[in-house]
């Protein structure tokens, strides 16, 4: 079994948690032993769009890493915490909210590319451990600025601060806003916004500057993914519905292919000779093409290849 598992993450299912409840359904479903991983880490108070990679498509699962993201969050404003987010503990207050049109102003000024400290409750490494674990220890974490990209903030919903505001649940779609519900010189007690950013982006560290821009603080209250690379909510399936596949339903159903992960890459024809060769690790010559191609041996995925001039060689291979 070679392909992709796109997980509807529930909330409060960590990402190793959620590749293991694929591993169980494989086994139930008589797989056999299969490597499986998954593409990009997401919280345990995050919901969406998880891809797990299944056998051969587990060579493909550093591309998601390095993959485009969007996701819907909300700030919810005058409390920070340590974490960032709501499952954090309270480490700074304020009483002030910002209006709506304050929000708007200065959402251009997180647009493009900017810098950001990663919060301290992250995987990041530093002097060979994590940065949460030194956090939970009570540790000083200095956290080194980073270069990432928001190519889009686009403000998605608002509440006002007199507003009987319901626990933050994560939503299964999108929210609607529409300017009539609050004005630009009303207060709002929280913003839910849209972004798509570059990898190596903190949505939770966004929510934090955008917070102290506006003179104020705040931490996330709900945070969805909702694309991964080329995966969106449309192809992602509930826990409920994998633990139907494996009460014997067969997770086949489920799973795309391998190339699937790979929709942005141009294919290539190979020969059945061309084809060997390249499963050989062997570089070939004479293919009029530049960049990175996928060869494909009629519809079976041969390789990723690099072609730079005349030559061609293999960045991933595959044994199918």
């Amino acid at each position: 079994m070679h392909g992709w598992i796109i997980m509807d993450k529930p909330h409060g299912l960590g990402s190793t948690q959620a590749v293991s409840a694929v591993k169980r359904v494989l086994r139930q479903c008589g797989a056999g032993k299969v490597k499986v991983g998954h593409g990009g880490t997401l919280d345990p108070l995050a919901t969406g769009v998880l891809p797990v990679a299944i056998g051969e498509a587990t060579k493909l699962a550093g591309r998601m890493l390095d993959s485009d993201k969007i996701y819907d969050f909300t700030i919810a404003f005058g409390e920070q915490t340590d974490t960032l987010d709501l499952e954090g503990q309270v480490i700074a207050m304020s009483d002030l909210r910002p209006t709506l049109a304050q929000v708007e102003a200065v959402l251009p000024r997180f647009t493009g590319p900017i810098e950001q400290a990663p919060p301290a409750y992250s995987a990041i490494l530093i002097d060979g451990q994590r940065a949460y674990d030194l956090a939970r220890k009570g540790e000083e974490v200095e956290m080194k600025m980073r270069n990432v990209v928001i190519h889009s903030l686009a403000l998605r919903h608002a509440e006002l601060v007199s507003a009987s505001i319901a626990p933050h649940e994560p939503p299964h779609d999108p929210v609607k806003w529409t300017p009539k519900q609050v004005q630009g010189d009303d207060r709002v007690g929280d913003v839910t916004l849209t972004a798509h950013v570059s990898k190596g982006t903190y949505i939770r560290s966004l929510a934090r500057d955008i917070a102290l821009a506006l003179g104020t603080v705040g931490h996330v209250a709900m945070l969805r993914r909702v694309k991964a690379g080329p995966f969106t909510l449309q192809s992602a399936i509930s826990l409920d519905k994998l633990n139907q596949a494996a009460n014997g339903g067969g997770i086949g159903q489920y799973m795309l292919p391998l190339t699937a992960g790979l929709d942005d890459i141009p294919a290539l024809s190979v020969t059945p000779d061309e084809a060997l060769a390249l499963r050989q690790g062997k570089v070939l010559t004479g293919k009029p093409h530049t960049g990175l191609l996928l060869a494909m041996l009629g519809e079976t995925p041969v390789a990723l290849v690099e072609s730079s001039g005349p030559e061609m060689r293999v960045v991933r291979g595959f044994n199918l």
